[in-house]
């Protein structure tokens, strides 16, 4: 049983704990305007196993990279020109796209060739992520098979086990991000989230 720290997004030095927890190898639980997250620095392997175990998930699926900015993302994943525009359109937001991973992508994430990027619409985030100068590993919040958290309440079914959770209230849109596969033409919505399907498909 881990002995969990809890904290208010509101306080002003919350990023900054968070953040040195994160870099120490820890699980934090986070609010994202989606829903509760997950998150581990994406270059801690044991984090990443910590994570998987926690929810019961299956390793062969993917977590999800959250960085700062498109320039952190470049890092990981080669972006289109055209998937460009879109993330440059949608983000920060409640989108998540999926591409081929670069050289240092494979290798931070076991071998992939392919992994999802957001960058989120939060501020606790966003400082979080600038704070931290490294790309998180982000999961939703919830035992594999079940319902994501949306609220603190929710979240706190991991005390104890996680590091530190953050208490954002509830979720802005309390729903998970639309995700598109960009990885090769054409392109797919392969989940239809928070985000307007119909504002996308117009990019596509």
């Amino acid at each position: 049983m881990a002995n969990t720290l809890k904290l208010s997004y509101k306080e002003k030095d919350a990023h900054l704990k968070t953040a040195e927890i994160l870099k120490n190898g820890g699980i934090a639980v986070v609010p994202t305007e989606t829903v509760y997250g997950f998150a581990v620095d994406a270059f801690n392997v044991s984090a990443q196993k910590r994570v998987y175990k926690l929810k019961g998930r299956n390793q062969k699926k993917p977590l999800i990279v959250m960085a700062a900015d498109i320039e952190s993302v470049k890092t990981l994943v080669e972006i289109p020109q055209k998937a460009l525009k879109i993330a440059k359109k949608f983000w920060p937001g409640q989108l998540t796209l999926i591409f081929q991973t670069t050289e240092l992508g494979k290798i931070i994430s076991g071998g992939r060739n392919d992994l999802g990027v957001r960058i989120p619409n939060s501020d606790f985030m966003l400082k979080l992520l600038k704070e931290i100068r490294t790309p998180l590993f982000t999961t939703s919040v919830n035992s594999s098979g079940k319902k994501s958290a949306k609220t603190y309440k929710d979240a706190l079914a991991f005390d104890g086990v996680a590091d530190v959770v953050i208490d954002g209230g509830k979720c802005k849109f309390s729903f998970e991000s639309t995700v598109v596969d960009m990885v090769k033409f054409p392109y797919l919505i392969i989940r239809k989230g928070c985000l307007d399907t119909d504002e996308i498909l117009k990019m596509l």
